[in-house]
């Protein structure tokens, strides 16, 4: 069964950077939407920014964009977040959401990650 795997969460300090990674595991993806999404406590999950795989196209939350790029590596099933210029509001777990299409399976298949916690201090 695919899972898909979050990491590369940590405590940083304001203005610092850190690279998340979700990566998909027990099947071959031909091909990927994955969203990032984020929820900081007592808020709501909200997006933050996705990616079309065969397409490459990207889309940015206004609060993040300039700051966070998204990138993907169908040859590893992996799909980054590098996210620099951190600030305190970028404080959330953040969790990848991916719709893939799997090899040899029809259709496509909705797979969220468990989340990884990023924690900037100011």
């Amino acid at each position: 069964e695919v899972q898909l795997v979050e990491s590369g969460g940590d405590l940083v300090q304001a203005g610092g950077s850190l690279r998340l990674s979700c990566a998909a595991s027990g099947s071959t993806i031909e091909d990927y939407y994955i969203g990032w999404f984020r929820q900081a406590p007592g808020k709501e999950r909200e997006g933050v920014s996705c990616i079309a795989g065969s397409a490459g196209s990207t889309y940015y939350a206004e609060a993040v964009k300039g700051r966070f790029t998204i990138s993907g590596d169908l040859a590893k099933n992996t799909v980054y977040l590098q996210m620099d210029s951190l600030n305190t509001e970028d404080t959330a777990v953040y969790y990848c959401k991916g719709d893939l299409k799997i090899t040899y399976r029809a259709g496509w298949y909705e797979y969220w990650g468990q989340g990884t916690q990023v924690t900037v201090s100011s």
